[in-house]
């Protein structure tokens, strides 16, 4: 259940235990649209009510209230996609102005093309995995 955000968790477990959303909402003496927003990640449940949907979900509420937010989920996910073409560039970069200053033998330029290809591969195939 890890990365999941909050209202992801909300929906899994809900569903894991074969509740409705009026199900769910009924024990928490609230309506249904209120539980569809927090699913949807719009809103979160009052702190106050946190305990018991932690158990009526089954879990503690340390691991609800440490559920990831959906926008704490795009960040991770902007900085590593930076990374991964940051260090695909650096690689070539470094591979030709060493080249062109006589400092990199063939091996160690190969390697370091290779380990920049590789990382814009990675790049390509997380996003390739988002899209489908």
């Amino acid at each position: 259940m890890a990365n999941k955000s909050m209202g992801e968790l909300i929906t899994f477990l809900r569903k894991e235990k074969g509740m409705t959303q009026n199900d769910l909402a009924q024990k928490m003496n609230v309506t249904d649209k209120a539980v569809s927003k927090w699913e949807r990640d719009l809103s979160r449940p009052d702190i106050n009510s946190i305990p018991k949907l932690a158990e009526i979900l089954g879990i503690s509420v340390e691991e609800l209230v440490n559920a990831q937010t959906k926008e704490e989920n795009k960040k991770l996910d902007e900085i590593v996609n930076v990374a991964l073409i940051g260090i695909g560039l650096a690689m070539g970069i470094c591979t030709i102005v060493t080249s062109l200053l006589g400092q990199i033998d063939g091996k160690s330029g190969i390697a370091m093309l290779g380990i920049g290809m590789s990382s814009l591969a990675l790049y390509l195939l997380k996003n390739k995995e988002k899209e489908q």
